[in-house]
C-alpha cells in the first residue's frame, strides 16, 4: 500500500487545522479565527483502501520570534519537514506575503515532493485568476501538483487526498487502521479547554494563555466497571479532570474569569460537552486559572508545561 507522512504548512491561520479534520472527517486539531491556535505537531491519520496518509498539522510559519513561545512554534513547523515523505502548503488568497519567499528557501532545502494548496477559493469570484496564479506559481517553484480547495465546504478535497496518495511511497502501515492519532485523550482535552477559551475570549484572549491537565482519572474500565479511580459514593462511568489555565499576570486572570465566575462557567460547560463527546462518557470538569508570570518567555517553563515536540 501507499503510505507515509504528509506535512501539512503554511503561516498562521490559513486553515491547515481545518484542513486535517476535514480530510480525516473527524475533529482533531482545535480551530479557531485566532493566529496561532495550533501550537504543537498533532498526527491525523486517514487510513483508507488506497494507503495509509499520517498528516502532520503544525503551527504557522512567521517572522517573530521575540519569545521562547514564538520560537518553540517556530521550531516545531520547521522541523516537521524533516522525515516526512509530502509536503503540503496551505495558503489562502491568490497573492504571495513576505514571509512566503523563506518558505519557499525551506521547500528547496528539503527538496521533497510539494503540493500548493489554495484554500477558501470559493470566495474568490474570478476563476481566471486562479489560473495566472498558478502560472505564476509554477514558475517561482516546481509543485508537483497545484489544487484550489475550499477545506470548510471540502471542495476538492477528494482529489487533494488522490494526489497525495501518489506521491507516498509504497511500504506496510505505519499505524493500526483504527488509530485516528498520536495524541492521547488528557492531550486532546486540554486542547479542547484551550479552544473553547480562543473562541469565547475573542479579542480578550491573553496570547501567553496555556492549559495543563492535572489530573485524569478515567473512572470507568473497558467492561463498564468502576476503577480504582472512583471515590466512594460516586456513580461510575465519570471521568473526572481537573485543568489548570495558566496565565501570566492577575488582570489576565481576572478576563478569563470573568464577572461573578461567568466567563469560566460558560468556558467549562463549551468544554465538558465537546470533551463528552470524544471520549463517549460522562465527564466532570474542574478549571482554574493560575498565574505563572513570565512563563511565555522561559524555555523551562515551556518544557513544563508540556510544550516538548
Amino acid at each position: 500500500m501507499n503510505c507515509g507522512f504528509v506535512a501539512l504548512i503554511g503561516r498562521p491561520n490559513v486553515g491547515k487545522s481545518t484542513l486535517m479534520n476535514h480530510l480525516l472527517k473527524q475533529k482533531i486539531s482545535i480551530t479557531s479565527r485566532k493566529p496561532q491556535t495550533t501550537r504543537h505537531r498533532i498526527l491525523g491519520i486517514n487510513t483508507t483502501d488506497a494507503g495509509q496518509a499520517i498528516y502532520m498539522d503544525t503551527p504557522g510559519m512567521h517572522n517573530s520570534e521575540k519569545r521562547a513561545l514564538n520560537r518553540y512554534l517556530n521550531r516545531t513547523a520547521e522541523t516537521t519537514l524533516l522525515g516526512v515523505d509530502v509536503i503540503v502548503w496551505l495558503i489562502d488568497g491568490l497573492s504571495w506575503h513576505e514571509y512566503d519567499e523563506v518558505i519557499f528557501k525551506k521547500l528547496e532545502q528539503a527538496g521533497l515532493p510539494v503540493i500548493l494548496a489554495v484554500n477558501k477559493v470559493d470566495k474568490v469570484a474570478d476563476k481566471e485568476a486562479i489560473l495566472t496564479f498558478f502560472n505564476d506559481a509554477q514558475h517561482r517553484f516546481p509543485f508537483k501538483h497545484l489544487v484550489p480547495i475550499s477545506a470548510l465546504k471540502r471542495t476538492n478535497l477528494d482529489q487533494l487526498e488522490s494526489l497525495i496518495m501518489t506521491l507516498l511511497p509504497e511500504r506496510d502501515l505505519i499505524y493500526p487502521e483504527d488509530q485516528v492519532t498520536d495524541r492521547s485523550e488528557r492531550f486532546l482535552a486540554a486542547e479542547i479547554v484551550r479552544e473553547k477559551l480562543t473562541r469565547r475570549l475573542g479579542d480578550e484572549l491573553p496570547y501567553a494563555l496555556t492549559v495543563e491537565i492535572e489530573r485524569y482519572d478515567d473512572c470507568m474500565d473497558a467492561g463498564g466497571r468502576a476503577t480504582h479511580g472512583a471515590v466512594a459514593g460516586e456513580k461510575p462511568g465519570i471521568t473526572k479532570i481537573y485543568a489548570i489555565i495558566w496565565v501570566e499576570r492577575l488582570t489576565q486572570k481576572n478576563i478569563v474569569i470573568g464577572k461573578d465566575g461567568e466567563m469560566l462557567k460558560k468556558v467549562g460547560t463549551d468544554a465538558r460537552l465537546d470533551i463528552e463527546k470524544l471520549i463517549g462518557q460522562k465527564v466532570y470538569l474542574q478549571l482554574w486559572v493560575k498565574v505563572k508570570k513570565g512563563w511565555s518567555d522561559s524555555e523551562r517553563a515551556l518544557q513544563s508545561l508540556g510544550f516538548n515536540d
